[in-house]
């Protein structure tokens, strides 16, 4: 049972739980989230990724959780959010055939601004404070008032009877205070004897009253929505599958042999014990390349603890800690069979001193397992990782590493990760004490500028630590008629050395400074033995969104398809036709420069009051930077394609009505706007003295 104060739980307790407990949070109050799940999204299998996603960032990021700051709610709201925005504009999720009816405001909704759904969907459809909302949309309370206007007076044009009231601009402000029954007695006054003089504020203020009463009923009936029985338990198998991570290494391994320990005794013989000894030592004796690195570099300590239990034994060959992370290099061999283990990532270890050495301020990164090295190639039953800690509070500490829990690679699984959906673990008890020295970071603070497809980028700080390169950067939020929804990086590049960007180590950054800037950091590579005086960084690629509404009359009296020009490319509707269900069917099967990759969009019918749901599917194909196609009919390697995007060609829509018999007429398809993902080759160089 999850109480409902989580703010009073111990961060440390609900960590060693694990995702079991953020998981039962989300089943206590899946069904606000569910409904603001269906404000962005339209089918089923969507909803249930977004909770997936949501519940493992929440996890991930848990260490970074200040109660001092904000409700845990909220704070797993603006994570929640984010999730809801990166999925709504990547359109690569197929349309699930189970599709759950959307009520008329959820639809409504679909026609607004981003902004201005947001502002809605957060103060009345998930029903928190303004102070609340306007946290998580980084902007301020009175803009947030501006935006539930804005939305407000949009959707009364569209739920109402078309009518558009100015009334008096000056007094729009206090519309929604008055309204809420918020409003400073004075100007409470001021207001009610202005609306008695003014014909126009009169029929202004009560068509704009019409509509919030409207839509907070909807609001109140969106109570009975139903989330499906197996929706968390659908949720709870998406879980089960792992997170994957592409990360090749080429690794090396060389053998002692006479040659060598014969040159080394010479070594030893004329007291060679510098840093050079250090290296040509390492070089001969670790097999683990990036272990062997850091050693070589003097940023880790080489270990050799090893525990037994249940026919395994498990063995820690080193440690590298900074203030990044606490990485610990491990062997797990299979004494009695031929199987190889990994650590499991979610439950299988827990650091008993945690709260005491480490801080929680952070998050460690998750590392999937490599396949592809040497040594997890040379024996069947000796397996050779890593995983990633929490970094330590002090320069020194000793890690109490309990581990509980193995889980069993399976090679022959189409999962390149090898952890496959079938899943098999092995248990006991594997305790080790484990010293650690903290390597210092150092940062630099960037104070640099760039444009992104018009849209400014602000890159404000560098940190280069042993064990990773993290860039911390701002994308600007102001921009009318576009937005940046995901920047990627390809690499950063020092001394004619390129480290990549790690393809999931991209967060959201909590904390804001200012409203009108987004910001967030990516992790790369570590520069190891570097000295930096400059720095280059490389772009891969980005997703905007565009608004561009345009509205398309729809007859179903009229013979289809029929053509319209949209984004420079010509569009189909190649059905309109009233029945139970009624149904439109757009399709573009040119996708070859073709602007858009998804179009974002509403059909509207000629009895609103009737339209209770519009379920979609959709059709589509993959296509990567060398413009290779991959149809929907042939498994596709997702994580293998360099750079893809998802082109939708066809689009059905399946629109239900809420009274018996009573059939949907479409009238209108309404475009807002379109969604594409364009390719960077911008470098942007910045001096870092």
């Amino acid at each position: 049972m999850i109480p409902e104060k989580i703010d009073s739980i111990s961060i440390t307790l609900i960590r060693e739980k694990g995702l079991e407990f953020i998981f039962d949070w989300f089943e206590q109050h899946k069904h606000s989230f569910y409904i603001l799940g269906w404000s962005y999204l339209k089918n089923q299998k969507e909803i249930e990724e977004l909770f997936f996603q949501s519940i493992i960032k929440v996890h991930k990021e848990l260490p970074r959780f200040k109660r001092e700051e904000t409700s845990f709610e909220t704070w797993v709201t603006s994570i929640f959010i984010h999730a809801c925005r990166e999925l709504s504009n990547n359109r690569s999720l197929q349309a699930s055939e189970e599709s759950e009816s959307r009520h008329d405001l959820l639809k409504a909704l679909d026609q607004l601004k981003g902004y201005e759904k947001e502002a809605i969907a957060l103060t009345y459809v998930k029903g928190i404070s303004h102070e609340e909302a306007a946290q998580l949309l980084q902007v301020s309370v009175e803009k947030l008032k501006e935006l539930l206007f804005s939305g407000i007076q949009s959707l009364r044009k569209e739920m109402g009877d078309g009518t558009l009231y100015n009334g008096c601009k000056e007094y729009h402000k206090n519309y929604i205070d008055y309204l809420e029954r918020t409003l400073d007695r004075q100007q409470r006054i001021d207001l009610e004897i202005h609306i008695y003089h003014c014909q126009d504020c009169q029929e202004d203020l009560g068509t704009f009253q019409d509509t919030m009463f409207t839509m907070l009923n909807l609001t109140e009936k969106m109570e009975d929505f139903h989330v499906p029985s197996d929706f968390m338990e659908n949720v709870k198998a998406r879980m089960a599958e792992k997170e994957k991570n592409r990360q090749q290494k080429n690794k090396k391994r060389t053998k002692m042999g006479t040659v060598f320990a014969s040159f080394f005794a010479i070594l030893i013989a004329i007291e060679v014990f510098t840093g050079y000894f250090t290296k040509v030592y390492y070089t001969w004796t670790e097999e683990n390349q990036e272990l062997r690195t850091f050693l070589q570099q003097d940023l880790g300590e080489r270990l050799s603890l090893e525990a037994e239990s249940n026919g395994v034994k498990i063995k820690i060959k080193g440690a590298v800690a900074d203030g990044v992370q606490t990485l610990v290099f491990y062997q797990i061999e299979d004494t009695a069979k031929d199987n190889q283990y990994v650590i499991e990532p979610q439950e299988g270890f827990s650091v008993e001193n945690e709260h005491e050495i480490m801080n929680n301020e952070t998050y460690p990164r998750f590392y999937p397992p490599d396949l592809k090295s040497d040594e997890n190639n040379k024996e069947k039953n000796v397996y050779h990782g890593k995983i990633g800690l929490l970094p330590l509070k002090s320069d020194n500490g000793t890690i109490k590493l309990k581990i509980k829990k193995l889980q069993k690679l399976n090679r022959d699984s189409s999962d390149r990760n090898g952890l496959g959906t079938h899943m098999e673990y092995k248990t006991g008890e594997w305790n080790f004490e484990i010293p650690v020295t903290r390597r210092p970071s150092i940062e630099y603070a960037l104070d640099q500028e760039t444009e992104v497809e018009g849209i400014p980028v602000r890159f404000d700080k560098l940190i280069i630590a042993p064990t990773a390169t993290i860039l911390q950067y701002a994308i600007n939020n102001e921009q009318p008629g576009k937005r940046i929804e995901v920047l990627n990086f390809d690499n950063l590049e020092v001394n004619n050395k390129k480290v990549k960007a790690d393809m999931y180590g991209s967060s959201f950054m909590g904390s804001q400074q200012d409203m009108n800037w987004t910001t967030l950091q990516t992790n790369f590579d570590p520069f190891i033995g570097e000295k930096l005086k400059e720095m280059t960084v490389q772009f891969e690629s980005v997703n905007l969104t565009f608004e561009d509404p345009k509205t398309i009359e729809l007859d179903a009296s009229k013979k289809y398809p029929q053509t319209f020009e949209y984004a420079g490319s010509t569009i189909s509707i190649d059905k309109v036709e009233v029945g139970q269900p009624s149904i439109v069917v757009i399709s573009n099967h040119e996708i070859q420069n073709r602007a858009y990759e998804a179009l974002n969009f509403n059909i509207s019918s000629e009895d609103e009051n009737n339209l209770s749901s519009m379920e979609m599917n959709s059709e589509g194909v993959l296509v990567d930077k060398n413009g290779v196609e991959y149809d929907n009919d042939t498994p596709v390697p997702y994580d293998e394609i360099e750079l893809p995007r998802q082109f939708l060609t066809v689009q059905s829509m399946l629109l239900q009505g809420n009274n018996t018999g009573e059939k949907v007429i479409p009238k209108r398809l309404e475009i807002y706007g379109y969604n594409t993902t364009k390719y960077l080759d911008d470098v942007v160089k910045i001096s870092l003295e």
